[in-house]
Formats: C-alpha cells, structure tokens, sequence
C-alpha cells in the first residue's frame, strides 16, 4: 500500500478503502478467565503480568480471523499495551508475548488480514482506573500503588466497591481520572517534565526523557521482533493522547473537565489530596450543573508517595508546606512555555510524535504511521497539525462516538445532544445529519490543518447493554443494527477508512469487554451482536476514485459511484455480504460485472472505460440472524 495526495493505494493503483475493527476490547487487560480483569486481585503482582493469550489464545486465531474477513473486515487495529510489553521492569521485554504475537500476526498474514498496531492507553495505567504503561512507571517516582485509590488519586472499577460502602461503579466514569491525580500527573511529566518539572529525575535522566525513552524503546523492541511479518501495515503513536495538568491557565480551578457527572476537582484540590490532605470537593449531576453535595477526598490524610519520597509538582515550585497548610504558589505553572503560551498539540505532543516516527523508520521505511488527537469529550479535543515538511506516510486517526448513547447507554435514532452547543438534536434525519457533521469535521480538519492526509476513523462504536440490558434478555438487537446503521451511513458519506470499537474474543453477556464495564464488543458468548448494523456492502478497492456510497440496509439496496481510470486493468472489488446477497442478487451497471458469491465479492472491470460509473446491487432481504437467548 501506498499514499498518493489523500487516497490510499494498492499495488494495481486502485483506491483502498480500508474497513476493520479494533482487536480488541480485552487486550487492556493480562490473560485471565473472562471478568478477571474487574476484580481487585487483577492489579496485584504487575511485574507477574502476562498478555499471552491477548487477543485470543493462539489455537482461536484461525477461526477469529476468518470470521472477521468473511465480515469484510480485513484492515484491524490491533491492541497492544506498554504493559504488555515491559510489566516485569525497565528494558526487561516479555519475550513471550513478543513470540505469541509473532505467532499469530503470521497466521492473519495467511488469512488475508493487515493490521495497524496500536499502543494502547487509557487514562495512563490499569492502576489509575485505565490500561496503558507498567506499575514502575509510578513507582520509580515513589508512588505507592496502595494508596492510589485510598488518597483519591485515581478511581478504578477494582476497588471503588471498597471505598464506597460496597456500591457498583458509576456508569462510565473511568474518563474522570483524566482530572485525577496520578493520571494528569504522569501525562504531564511524560509530555513535558523537562519544561515543568527540570529537576525530576530517574537514573541521572529527567523523567520526561527516561519515561519517553522507555516507551519508545519497548515498541521499538516490539517492532524488531515482528518487522518481518507481512500482516503489519503501520503503527499508531499513541492511543488518545492526554495533556495532563499542561495548558492549565489557573490550578485551582477546574477547566477541562472529562465528566459532567460525579465530583470535579481542580488540579489544585488532586495535588493537595495526593499529599496527605483531606479535600471536599463538589459533586455534579449528569447535565452538568453543581449540587449541594460534596464528597471528601482522602479522609484518612494518606499520603500517595513513599517515605523518602514527595510530589513533583513540590519539587518544582508549584506548591509548599506552610505552617501544616498547603499554599499553592504557582497557579500558572503549566501556561507558560518559551516565553509563551503553551500549545500541547505542537510544543509536547508533536516532538514525541516526531521521536517515535524516527525511531520506527528505521525498522521500516514504508510503514504507515496513524496519527491521534485528544480523546473524544476533552475540552480541548483537537488534532494535531500536520506539513508537507513532515514525516510522510501519515494518517489522521481520529475518534468519535455518539457521546449521549456511549455515556447513559440509551439510544434513540431521533434523538441525541450536541455536547459542544448543549443542543437536542430531534428528528432521525437530524440526527443522521449530526453524525455525518461529526466525521466531516475531522476530514475537513485533516484537508486545511494536515495537508490533506488520509483519514481514519479509528473508533467508534455502541455499548450493547443500553436500555437496561433488555435485549439479552429478549435477544432483540434491532435498536442496536439501526444505531450502527446510522453511524456507518456516516462513514460512508465521508468516504472514510475505519474501525470500529471492538471484537474481544471473550467477551460474554455477564462481563462484557472485561475493562471499567464497558460492553462494545460486536462478538459475544461465540456469536456476533447486531451484524445488520455492521455487516454491510463497501467498495475495498476501486479503479478510480469514489464518489458516494449508499446502504439501505432496510431495503437491501446498495449504491456506489465512482469515476473508473481507464488506465487501471485490475478491477473494482466490492464486499458483499453473502448474508445480504445470495445467488438472487442483481446487479444494474453499465460495465461488466462478475458476482462471486462464494469470495462475498462483486468484481466491476472498466474495460478501457474512463469516468463516472454507478453500480446499483440488489439484495434478497436476508439479512444477517439476530442473536438469540
């Protein structure tokens, strides 16, 4: 494959559209019996960790990977956590996990399937109630893994039950570690402990450099030991990136909340609390607006750190002991850079980036690199710019979900919240078009700020135990197929590459994905989940350029136009799923065509033809079963 102005090439010059999913939800977590990961023990013993068995055990590969290319998914994200990697200590890789990778990376390879990799995290660490970077990251800086959730410092889903009388986890509030922190301190020191923190140090290195450079190393590790596997089509940088405390104007106010819901703290109320002060911090409701209530942050005054051991963010000025009272000294510590205000995209994030391209270039020259911003819902969620004068062979990977289903688990085709103007959008024509505005607005974001690259939307998706769980009771997913639907029409209109959030192979009704209770997988207890939704016709390679793509999954009706090159012999191949089309299905086209229904694809040859070409395809209205109980 290669990149020509915003399109995607195979080697006969026909415009890829690359369609996949991420594999998957489970790899967040070490290999365990399915609910392993929600249990407190699982963060017990890190340096013993192994991901062996992520995504599937090397015995399933075959049948995962041939179920996901006869669902035309052949272009996956595949998931891998610097945990994975390095648990068990600085520079000592799993070796293991490296070869059970290998392993089954060349068994996707003989099944037809690429992949990007992924270097996956989320709110920093499994420890700070996410997935991401090994314990020792913390704990070289003297953070007591302990006393993570005790002094507030993190909220995970493994202990929250202790903490708070024994009650279940707060639907969705993983992101409110962002805010946290361990979290917003670590992302801080790893993107900008040089500018913010000079004089925190770990083995003689400040602690940006000595956290960058391990990372960058372990994938790097990771790429010499698979760089020989065809599977492998590129690298992510770096899974949603965050900015920490850096760009904050005032600390002692909260600016960039992640959650509209729970308490909110400011960077000022986490610093103090994570040194052993007691903090009441006010708690708001779903909509976003202040209540009466406060919750009290460490109430045992437990400090985070070691003995011998202190706040970095003490360490650098931002703050002092007077008198037994914390004073914050420096509210703007993290505005200011090179006389400046700070832009994390471009002064922090985008020197990384440029670090971790250079470095993988060396293992491959021609390896796609795919490129992320903010995560979905930060208030400062922008991509990064991009230039011609910038490494080449880069794509923008954004993100996007329906916030309003992903974050109440509801779903109602007419309705959803626009989260940036605080408006119901009503009416599912209205609604369609939002989704549509949404994705274009990261193309149009990748046209005029990144020099026009490709685009991908790298995850999107739909939680299946909204509506209370109903239809694992009923076995009725079409709410469910008509979201999906919605959301791929949406991909389709932009022409965009994508892949959706998520195939994890063990994934079961009772457990979900295995990670904070989310439940995004399309594949469960063994069968695929609202396929309808999923499971639909697109162009995988054109001889020419596409123009629109059209689905009526309803009506079984599939459209595509595009401009055919005459110069291009190889022909357009179309996915068509055999569930969709069976030996009935017609075809209205004015270049020759051959439906091979056995392959799931329609081939359309030009024929020496030049210029726009409509393909019409008529299903026989079976679509794929429903899931039942």
């Amino acid at each position: 494959m290669r990149i020509i102005d915003n399109r995607v090439l195979d080697g006969e010059g026909r415009t890829l559209i690359l369609r996949g999913v991420n594999l998957g939800g489970g790899s967040k977590n070490p290999f365990g019996p399915p609910g392993w990961g929600l249990r407190p023990e699982s963060l017990k013993n890190p340096t013993e960790a192994s991901f062996v068995g992520r995504p599937f055990p090397p015995d399933e590969a075959e049948s995962h990977f041939e179920r996901l290319n006869r669902a035309g998914f052949t272009f996956l994200r595949l998931i891998i956590t610097w945990e994975a990697l390095e648990h068990a200590g600085p520079g000592q890789y799993d070796e293991a996990f490296l070869a059970y990778l290998r392993k089954i990376l060349l068994i996707a390879a003989e099944k037809g399937i690429s992949v990007f990799i992924d270097p996956h995290q989320d709110v920093w660490s499994r420890w700070t109630g996410g997935d991401g970077a090994p314990a020792w990251t913390m704990e070289r800086l003297g953070i007591d893994l302990e006393k993570l959730d005790t002094t507030g410092s993190a909220l995970t889903r493994q202990r929250y039950g202790e903490f708070h009388g024994g009650a279940p986890f707060p639907r969705m509030a993983w992101p409110s570690n962002y805010n946290r922190y361990a979290a917003a301190t670590m992302f801080s020191l790893f993107f900008g402990g040089k500018t913010y923190a000079p004089d925190v140090r770990i083995d003689g290195k400040n602690v940006q450099d000595w956290l960058q450079n391990h990372y960058i190393a372990a994938f790097r590790h990771c790429y010499r030991r698979l760089k020989n596997c065809a599977a492998i089509a590129g690298w992510g940088v770096m899974n949603e990136p965050h900015n920490g405390f850096i760009g904050y104007k005032n600390l002692a106010r909260t600016e960039k909340p992640m959650m509209p819901t729970g308490p909110r703290l400011s960077p000022w109320d986490a610093i103090r609390t994570a040194s052993g002060y007691m903090t009441a911090v006010p708690v708001y409701n779903e909509i976003g607006r202040k209540t009466s209530k406060n919750e009290l942050l460490n109430p045992g005054a437990h400090s985070l750190f070691r003995e011998g051991f202190a706040c970095p963010w003490k360490q650098a000025g931002v703050w002092a002991d007077r008198d037994g009272k914390p004073v914050l000294l420096r509210s703007d510590h993290f505005i200011p850079f090179e006389g400046r205000q700070a832009n994390f995209m471009e002064d922090f994030h985008k020197p990384f980036t440029f670090r971790f391209i250079e470095t993988m270039k060396e293992a491959d020259e021609n390896t796609f690199f795919f490129i992320e911003g903010m995560p979905p819902g930060a208030s400062a969620a922008i991509h990064p710019a991009w230039s011609k004068n910038d490494p080449p062979n880069a794509i923008n990977a954004f993100h996007w979900y329906d916030g309003f289903a992903l974050f109440t688990k509801q779903f109602r085709p007419w309705f959803t919240i626009n989260p940036d103007k605080v408006k119901l959008i009503l009416g599912k024509k209205r609604v369609q078009a939002y989704f549509t505005e949404c994705l274009a607005k990261g193309v149009q974001w990748s046209r005029e700020k990144m020099n026009n690259i490709p685009c991908l939307l790298g995850e999107f998706g739909l939680a299946f135990d909204m509506n209370k769980r109903r239809s694992f009771a009923n076995g009725n997913y079409s709410l469910h197929e008509e979201a999906l639907s919605m959301y791929y029409n949406a991909v389709d209109t932009n022409l965009l590459h994508s892949t959706i959030w998520n195939y994890t192979a063990d994934n079961t009704n009772k457990t979900g994905d295995g990670w904070n209770d989310e439940d995004l997988s399309i594949f469960s207890d063994g069968k695929e989940r609202a396929a309808a939704g999923w499971k639909r016709p697109y162009p995988m390679a054109t001889a020419g350029n596409p123009l629109s793509i059209k689905w009526n999954y309803r009506r079984g009706v599939f459209r595509y136009r595009y401009t055919a090159d005459s110069g291009i012999a190889a022909p357009t191949v179309i996915y068509l799923p055999a569930e969709w089309f069976g030996p009935q299905t017609k075809v209205t086209a004015s270049l020759r065509c051959e439906h091979r229904q056995e392959e799931q694809r329609l081939l359309v040859f030009n024929d020496g033809f030049g210029g726009e070409a409509e393909i019409t395809v008529t299903g026989t209205l079976h679509p794929p079963a429903r899931q039942t109980t």
